[in-house]
């Protein structure tokens, strides 16, 4: 068996006590972009969900992102949804809402519930590979179950 690292180890315990068999695998290799985690995972660039945090001006609320690797999110539409002006996080915010590091944020097992939408662009697939707490870990699961997970909205994230 091989050892994970703690934040890895982290969400592969959160998955078993959700009831999934998926494996958290750890590489030597960086996951930390959306390609290099396409590379790892050998799969195309939209089967990869960056985890965006974003930040509720008005209210400071964390608003997850969760989009497929090949697209980029439209701040303006995601303002809709949250019905108020966003802006990206940076990382001490990050860290402090998700208790992961920019770069290996999952998309479970945040130190604080936070509103979630989900790319539509993911009903393409039938699986997906979403990072594991670190920059350099990842597991792979079915699209259907990203939505059970996160309780996230399917919306529109691209132009």
């Amino acid at each position: 068996m091989i050892t994970l690292s703690p934040s890895a180890q982290k969400i592969q315990n959160l998955l078993n006590s959700l009831g999934y068999s998926y494996q958290v695998i750890e590489h030597a290799e960086s996951t930390r972009t959306a390609q290099e985690a396409a590379d790892r995972a050998n799969c195309e660039l939209g089967q990869i969900v960056k985890s965006l945090i974003f930040m509720g001006k008005e209210s400071k609320k964390p608003i997850l992102v969760l989009t497929s690797g090949a697209n980029r999110v439209d701040e303006k539409l995601i303002s809709g949804y949250a019905n108020e002006s966003i802006g990206r996080a940076d990382a001490n915010f990050v860290r402090d809402v998700t208790g992961f590091a920019i770069g290996g944020v999952p998309p479970i097992g945040h130190a604080q519930k936070m509103e979630t939408y989900l790319d539509e662009d993911f009903l393409n697939y039938q699986t997906i590979w979403a990072a594991a707490g670190t920059p350099n870990a990842i597991f792979e699961l079915k699209t259907d179950d990203l939505q059970k997970m996160t309780n996230g909205k399917v919306v529109r994230v691209k132009p």
